[in-house]
C-alpha cells in the first residue's frame, strides 16, 4: 500500500494556556493522535526544541506508549545549534530517545541546517555520525532540515551524497521567493536524487487565512466548477495539495493545532488528488494578489553591493522587507543568514554609491533604515 504524503507536524500541538507553548493540551493530542492513525496516517515528526522541549514527551505519551513501535513513523532532529563538540551528538541522541521513549528512529535529521550550523557540522562530524547511527538500526533514514538559499544546499548535498533525504521549506508563495527559495532549492534536491519531506506548507497560516480578495477569487474558482458554499475547501487545501503534488515529496508535514484542522487535512490528503490545470492557474493568481503588497522593487541585480563601501547584502534583506510586507512577519533567523560575511543593514554610511547605480533608481537609503528599525530594534 502507498504510504499517505501527509505528515503529523508536532511543532504547533493544542496549549492549555495559549500563551504558553509547553502547556501541551494532552488530551486533545491523543485524540488527535487516534484520528490521524484511523485514517491510515503514520508519518509524526518532532524535534528537540520544539514547545519549549515538551514535544517528544508529548510523542511519547499519546503515541509511543499507546500504540505498537511498527505501527508509526517517528522523525526527529539533532539540535545542532546547541551542540559545542563532537562530543555532544551521542548525549543529545540518547536523550532524545529516551525523551520518544523509543529505541530507534525511523527517520532523523540535522535541525534547521544552513550555511552558518553547516560550518561546525563539518567540523564536529555530523554527518560521520548520522552514517554510524544508520549503520547501528538506529536511525533507519538520514537528512537535515533546511532553510537557506540554493547554493548552500548544492554545497551540502554535493559535500554529502549519503543523505537520503532533505526537508525543505515549500509553499506556492515561496516557490518563486527570492528569500526562500522553494523551487530552486527544490530543483536542486532533485539533481542530487533525494526525496524531498516538505514544511512550512500553508507559510505558517499564511496560506490559511487569505486576504479579502484573494479568498473572493479562491470561493468564486470553486463555486464556478458548480460546488454548492458548503463543499467549497479550505484554503489550507490547496496550499498542502500543492507541495504534494510535486514529483519527489515523500511527506508534507502539516503543524495541526485542533481536530478540527486534523479532519480538513487528512480528509483531502487520504486519497490526494493532484492539483489541476484550472487550480495551478488559482495558485498563480493568489500570488500575484499577495506580491502585490511587495515593498520595494528590487530584481536583484546586485550592481548596489558591487559598490557598497560596507558590503551590505542589500538585495536579499529588501527580500525581507517584502516578506514582511506580504505576511506581516519577521524571519530573523534569514537575516542572521543573510548577514553572514557582510555588512548589517545599520551599517549605511548613506554615502549614496548605490543609489547613483541602481538601474530601477530606488531610494536604498531609506529602505535600509526601514529594514533596520524592523530588524534590529
Amino acid at each position: 500500500m502507498e504510504e499517505k504524503k501527509l505528515g503529523f507536524g508536532c511543532m504547533r500541538l493544542p496549549l492549555i494556556q495559549p500563551e504558553d507553548p509547553q502547556s501541551i493540551d494532552l488530551a486533545a493530542v491523543t485524540q488527535m493522535v487516534d484520528d490521524f492513525l484511523e485514517r491510515g496516517f503514520r508519518y509524526f515528526d518532532t524535534a528537540y526544541p520544539y514547545h519549549g522541549e515538551r514535544s517528544e514527551a508529548a510523542v511519547r505519551e499519546a503515541v509511543v506508549r499507546r500504540y505498537p513501535r511498527e505501527s508509526f513513523h517517528l522523525a526527529d532532529k539533532m539540535p545542532i545549534l546547541r551542540v559545542k563538540g563532537p562530543e555532544d551528538y551521542p548525549r543529545f541522541f540518547e536523550e532524545q530517545l529516551q525523551r520518544c521513549g523509543v529505541d530507534y528512529f525511523d527517520s532523523y535529521l540535522l535541525h534547521n541546517l544552513g550555511r552558518d550550523r553547516y560550518e561546525n557540522a563539518q567540523k564536529f562530524g555530523a554527518f560521520s555520525f548520522l552514517e554510524e547511527k544508520k549503520r547501528e538500526g538506529r536511525v533507519g533514514r538520514i537528512g537535515f532540515s533546511f532553510h537557506d538559499d540554493a547554493a548552500t544546499l548544492e554545497r551540502i548535498l554535493t559535500d554529502h551524497p549519503e543523505v537520503d533525504f532533505v526537508q525543505l521549506q515549500i509553499n506556492y508563495l515561496d516557490w518563486d521567493s527570492a528569500v526562500a527559495q522553494s523551487a530552486r532549492c527544490y530543483e536542486v534536491a532533485c539533481r542530487h536524487g533525494k526525496t524531498v519531506t516538505v514544511m512550512e506548507p500553508v507559510k505558517g497560516g499564511t496560506l490559511a487565512r487569505l486576504p479579502d480578495e484573494a479568498m473572493k477569487v479562491f470561493r468564486n474558482y470553486y463555486l464556478g466548477l458548480g460546488m454548492e458554499e458548503s463543499d467549497v475547501p479550505s484554503p489550507a487545501s490547496l496550499a498542502i495539495r500543492y507541495a504534494a503534488s510535486l514529483p519527489q515529496v515523500t511527506t508534507v508535514l502539516s503543524g495541526m493545532s485542533s481536530r478540527q484542522q486534523l479532519a480538513d487535512n487528512t480528509s483531502f490528503m487520504a486519497d490526494l488528488i493532484p492539483l489541476t490545470e484550472g487550480e495551478k492557474e488559482l495558485v498563480r493568481t493568489i500570488t500575484d494578489i499577495l506580491n502585490k503588497t511587495i515593498r520595494v522593487a528590487c530584481t536583484g541585480c546586485r550592481y548596489c553591493t558591487e559598490e557598497c563601501p560596507k558590503n551590505i547584502n542589500i538585495p536579499d534583506y529588501f527580500g525581507l522587507l517584502n516578506l514582511h510586507a506580504v505576511t506581516g512577519k519577521t524571519t530573523n533567523m534569514y537575516y542572521q543568514r543573510f548577514a553572514m560575511n557582510y555588512g548589517r543593514a545599520s551599517d549605511c554610511l548613506a554615502c549614496g554609491r548605490c543609489e547613483k547605480i541602481c538601474p530601477q533608481h530606488l531610494a536604498i537609503r531609506d529602505y535600509l533604515k526601514e529594514f533596520a528599525a524592523l530588524y534590529e530594534a
